[in-house]
């Protein structure tokens, strides 16, 4: 092997060992794919229409779109969806269908919407408005209502976190559905990002509302986040009254266009069944409640050494005071202002959590002890002969 291969392989496996801080599952078992890298594949246009060009999954693609859709409450008559490159082609999609669907329309978002969403906003020229966010990431839901008052005369489209970025707070779907009868809203959307937890929460007891049998008009998942993959990826879900809108034939292929990309990942979709396949509902399920069990053991342990640890419902998220700027660097640690998280996902293990809980505890104390040193030396400045 060529000595850049290794290198780079080696310093990948041992990163990807110490991150705690990012939403990406490591138990990754994809070896039996390897002869697929030396074919070409190319899922070009609609996963229901087939090409000239015969050289996909989508046979397999279609799977998991049935499987997902399933999942969240609605089927292929009613559903429509195909595998994107990851959650924010997912988001860039529901906004895409919302604006075709509702044309001068005002787009409405919470501050803790991941960062990707504004540049969507900005490539659909989509009129937009930053709704306050409550303490804990979730949508503050009277700063909505006051917005929404002045722009009744508009289509809204609701952009709804299923899991923010940084704290996995929940937009809640009964307080927007309440709004929208409150102000007799006639033409509006609801988009879901739920890049995280969709991939899970469908299958935990104390499940987010975010399906289609919620008034839900498309939703956006990432396939490399709870399920894990080599390779990001994701699935986007839309009422396929939605899709017909932007549909178009394409000739010199013979598919249709509906897609953002036109050729896209023919790998990936085979990655996603195999889990699917793999685990089913209820493995999906115990795999969940096993993350679950981690993020609570992980809480209780960061605050008994004092770092003020808490979580949003039963999330996989840890939220708790930054520490040092070397246990961030170290555990690759998520941080915004003076919070940090890390994040629980399958493939993260007790020996990893404790391993992190000494380190920190360490760090802890080593920085009490040089604080308790510099203020034990008096100021030079102030001595005099």
């Amino acid at each position: 092997m060529k000595d850049w291969i290794e290198e780079t392989k080696v310093r990948i496996q041992k990163n990807m060992n110490g991150f705690l801080g990012y939403p990406l599952a490591k138990d990754l078992d994809f070896e039996e794919f390897a002869p697929f890298l030396n074919l070409c594949m190319n899922n070009v246009g609609d996963p229901e229409s087939s090409s000239t060009l015969a050289i996909d999954t989508k046979e397999i693609e279609l799977k998991v779109i049935d499987f997902f859709s399933y999942v969240l409450n609605s089927s292929k008559k009613d559903v429509w969806g195909y595998v994107t490159n990851g959650g924010t082609e997912g988001n860039l999609y529901g906004l895409y269908v919302a604006r075709e669907s509702f044309h001068n329309a005002k787009v409405y978002y919470s501050e803790s919407t991941h960062y990707s969403v504004k540049k969507n906003l900005h490539l659909l020229q989509l009129d937009n408005v930053v709704i306050r966010s409550k303490e804990n990431g979730e949508m503050d839901y009277d700063d909505l209502e006051t917005v929404i008052v002045l722009h009744r005369d508009k289509p809204a489209i609701f952009f709804l976190n299923i899991g923010t970025t940084m704290t996995e707070a929940v937009d809640k779907i009964d307080e927007i559905n309440r709004i929208i009868k409150k102000y007799a809203i006639k033409q509006y959307y609801i988009h879901c990002d739920a890049a995280f937890l969709g991939a899970f929460a469908p299958f935990v007891d104390e499940k987010p509302k975010f399906d289609f049998s919620n008034n839900v008009d498309s939703i956006s998942i990432s396939g490399h986040k709870f399920i894990g993959s080599p390779i990001p990826s994701g699935i986007v879900l839309v009422k396929r009254k939605h899709r017909n809108r932007i549909a178009n034939s394409i000739s010199y292929v013979d598919t249709m266009d509906t897609t953002i990309t036109g050729s896209r990942n023919g790998l990936t979709p085979l990655f996603l069944w195999s889990f699917i396949e793999k685990y089913g509902i209820e493995g999906i399920r115990k795999r969940a409640l096993k993350a679950q069990e981690m993020a609570r053991y992980t809480e209780k342990e960061l605050n008994r050494i004092g770092q003020n640890a808490w979580r949003n419902n039963d999330a996989l998220t840890v939220i708790f005071d930054s520490p040092s700027k070397e246990i961030i660097q170290k555990f690759q640690l998520a941080t915004d202002g003076h919070i940090s998280h890390l994040i629980c996902v399958p493939g993260i293990s007790k020996n990893d959590i404790d391993q992190f809980i000494s380190a920190l505890e360490l760090d802890n104390k080593m920085s009490t002890e040089s604080n308790l040193n510099f203020e034990a030396k008096p100021n030079s400045l102030f001595i005099h002969n």
